[in-house]
C-alpha cells in the first residue's frame, strides 16, 4: 500500500502544535494574571568576602553589597520579590529565605536539594511570591559553612492595608539578628567539622551584627515600638530581655499569637518572634540583653533602648537570666497560642481552620542521634546520616535522573539500629494530612525546620513520645510556626497539611548537626502534574552534576 502523502500529514501536525501553543499560553496568561495585581519588587545584591571585626578579631565575613548584616527586605503580603544574586566569592554560593514557603515553587528554596550553585562569578535571580504571608522572617547563605561567616538579613513581611491588625500600628519596627559568634574563620570551623570533631563553644554572641552597646535603638516617651527578632546563630538557644520593660507578644513566625506579656522570652535557633515594647520608664538609656540558654558558661551581650529625652544612663542592673531551668522554657512555650480572631493569611488545610477536626493520614516518628561512622562525628535522623548527592535531587526528580536518591530512603520510624551514610528522601503524597513527633533522647534541646511549610505545635513533653500522650494535644489554638525546639529526653508533635508541592528539606538548625548528616528532604508529589500543583522548572534554573547540558524548558 502507497504511504500517506506528507501534505496530508502536516495539517493535522500543524493543528496539533498550534493547539498545544495556544494552550501553553493560556496556561502562562493565567499564570501572569494571577500575579499581575501584586507589586513586584527589585533588588540587586553582590556578594563578597570582607573584613569584618564583630568580636574584634579580624575575620572573613559574607558581605552583600558591603554589608554585614545584609539588606533588610520590606514587602507586604503577596509581592513579588526578584532578587538578583551575583556571586563574586571565589566559591559557590547560595541563599535560603527561612520560613519562606515558596508556595509551588520549591525551585526558589536555595539549598543544595533542590538548587544548583552559583558559580563564581556567576548570577542567579531569585524569582519568589510571598503568597499568602504575613510576619517576620530572614535569608541565609546555605552552602559549605558559610552561615558561621554572616550573609543573612531580615524580611519583613506586612499585611495588606485594609487588611486589620489586632494591634495598633507601632511608631516603628525595628529588627534584631541575634546570634552566637565563633572568632575562628568559618573555613577553620569547616575544617574542625571535616576532620570529625565538633565545634568548639561559640566566643561571644552578636547583636546586628555588632557586640556589646554596639547598637542603638531610640525611643519617644510614651510611644510603642515593634521588635521582630530572629536568632540566626548556629550552636546556642538565646533569651531576650529589655531592662525595666516588658515584652508584649504579637507575632511567631508569620502567625498572629493571643497577646500575653513577658519579662523575657526564648528564641531557639532558627526562630523569630515579634514583640511589642512600650517607652513608659523614666527617660533614660536601658539595656536589651541577649544570652545563651541551657549554657555553661552564659554569654550575654547587649544593645541600647534610648529615650530620646533621655538626660543619662540608667543605673538598674539588669537582672541575671535563667539559664538551665527547662521546665521555665517548656512552660512559656506551652503558653504561647494562635489568635483565632485576627485577620490575615493562616494555614488552611483542607479548607477548614479547625486543624484539630482533620483526621491525620499518616504519623511520622523522627530521632535524632549522635554516631561515629568510618571514625568521624556524625548526625543522624532515624539513623540515617545525610550526605549530598552529585545532583540536586529536585533537579534529578525533574529530569528522572536515576541513581541519585531513593523515593523511601528515609523510614517513618526510628530503626534502632546503626547509623549509615545516605541521601535520604521521605516519599510524601499531596493532600496528605500527617501528624509528625520530634523524640529528642539526648541532653541538648534540638531545634528543627521544615522548608515550604507552616505547621501547628500541637504538644511538646518530657519523656517518650506514646499514642497516649496525644490526649494532651491542643487541638484548638496551637501556633502554627515553621521551626520547633525539642526539649533534652522530650518530644514535640507537630500537625503538618501536605500542601506544596517540592523537594523540600527538613534539617536540624544546629549547623554542625546540619552539615554532619542531620537533615533529609520530603519529596511532596501530585501526579497531575499540572502548573495549578507545581510552577514549572525556571528558565534561568542553573544545571550542574548529572544534569549539565540539559535544558531548562524541553518544549
Amino acid at each position: 500500500m502507497e504511504a500517506p502523502s506528507s501534505s496530508s500529514a502536516r495539517p493535522n501536525r500543524r493543528l496539533l502544535l498550534a493547539a498545544a501553543a495556544a494552550a501553553l499560553l493560556l496556561a502562562s496568561s493565567h499564570l501572569l494574571a494571577a500575579r499581575a495585581d501584586d507589586p513586584y519588587r527589585f533588588y540587586t545584591w553582590n556578594v563578597t568576602f570582607g573584613d569584618i571585626y564583630p568580636l574584634g578579631v579580624k575575620q572573613e565575613g559574607i558581605l552583600i553589597n558591603g554589608q554585614f548584616p545584609g539588606p533588610q527586605i520590606d514587602a507586604v503580603t503577596n509581592d513579588n520579590i526578584i532578587v538578583n544574586v551575583f556571586n563574586n566569592l571565589p566559591v559557590p554560593f547560595l541563599l535560603s529565605w527561612q520560613g519562606i514557603q515558596q508556595r509551588r515553587s520549591s525551585w526558589q528554596d536555595g539549598v543544595y536539594g533542590t538548587n544548583c550553585p552559583i558559580p563564581p562569578g556567576g548570577n542567579f535571580t531569585y524569582n519568589m511570591q510571598f503568597k499568602d504571608q504575613i510576619g517576620s522572617y530572614y535569608y541565609f547563605p546555605s552552602l559549605l559553612f558559610h552561615k558561621a561567616a554572616g550573609g543573612y538579613g531580615g524580611i519583613r513581611v506586612l499585611s495588606r492595608p485594609r487588611i486589620p491588625v489586632p494591634f495598633d500600628p507601632p511608631a516603628s519596627d525595628f529588627t534584631i539578628m541575634a546570634g552566637d559568634w565563633f572568632k575562628l574563620n568559618h573555613t577553620d570551623l569547616k575544617g574542625i567539622l571535616d576532620s570529625g570533631n565538633d565545634l568548639p563553644f561559640p566566643d561571644g554572641l552578636l547583636i546586628n551584627g555588632q557586640g556589646s552597646n554596639g547598637n542603638r535603638f531610640t525611643v519617644g516617651q510614651g510611644k510603642t515600638y515593634r521588635f521582630r527578632v530572629s536568632n540566626v546563630g548556629i550552636a546556642t538557644s538565646v533569651i531576650i530581655r529589655i531592662q525595666g520593660h516588658s515584652m508584649l507578644l504579637v507575632e511567631v513566625e508569620g502567625s498572629h499569637t493571643m497577646q500575653a506579656t513577658f519579662t523575657s522570652i526564648d528564641i531557639h535557633l532558627g526562630q523569630s518572634y515579634s514583640f511589642l515594647v512600650t517607652a513608659d520608664q523614666p527617660p533614660a538609656d536601658y539595656s536589651i540583653i541577649v544570652s545563651t540558654r541551657f549554657t555553661t558558661p552564659v554569654l550575654t551581650t547587649t544593645a541600647i533602648l534610648h529615650y530620646s529625652n533621655a538626660n543619662g544612663a540608667a543605673t538598674v542592673l539588669p537582672p541575671l537570666a535563667p539559664t538551665t531551668e527547662i521546665d521555665f522554657s517548656l512552660n512559656q512555650a506551652r503558653s504561647i497560642r494562635w489568635n483565632l480572631t485576627a485577620s490575615g493569611p493562616r494555614p488552611n488545610p483542607q479548607g477548614s481552620y479547625h486543624y484539630g477536626l482533620v483526621n491525620t493520614t499518616r504519623t511520622i516518628r523522627l530521632a535524632n542521634s549522635r554516631a561515629t561512622i568510618n571514625g568521624k562525628l556524625r548526625y543522624a535522623v532515624n539513623s540515617i546520616s545525610f550526605i549530598p548527592a552529585d545532583t540536586p535531587l529536585k533537579v534529578a526528580d525533574f529530569y528522572n535522573i536515576s541513581g541519585v536518591f531513593t523515593l523511601g530512603s528515609m523510614p517513618d520510624n526510628p530503626t534502632g539500629g546503626g547509623a549509615y551514610l545516605q541521601t535520604s528522601v521521605m516519599a510524601a503524597n499531596m493532600r496528605e494530612y500527617v501528624e509528625i513527633i520530634f523524640q529528642n533522647a539526648e541532653n541538648f534541646v534540638q531545634s528543627w525546620h521544615i522548608d515550604g511549610y507552616a505547621f501547628w505545635v500541637v504538644g511538646m513533653d518530657g519523656g517518650q513520645w506514646t499514642p497516649a500522650s496525644r490526649q494532651g494535644y491542643n487541638l484548638r489554638d496551637a501556633i502554627a510556626r515553621y521551626t520547633l525546639q525539642v526539649y533534652p529526653q522530650s518530644w514535640t508533635a507537630i500537625y503538618m497539611p501536605l500542601d506544596n508541592v517540592g523537594m523540600w528539606n527538613v534539617r536540624s538548625e544546629s549547623w554542625a548537626r546540619q552539615y554532619l548528616g542531620q537533615q533529609f528532604y520530603l519529596r511532596v508529589y501530585s501526579p497531575a502534574n499540572s502548573w495549578r500543583d507545581e510552577n514549572p522548572i525556571p528558565k534561568n534554573a542553573l544545571l550542574c552534576g548529572r544534569a549539565s547540558g540539559r535544558r531548562t524548558r524541553p518544549l
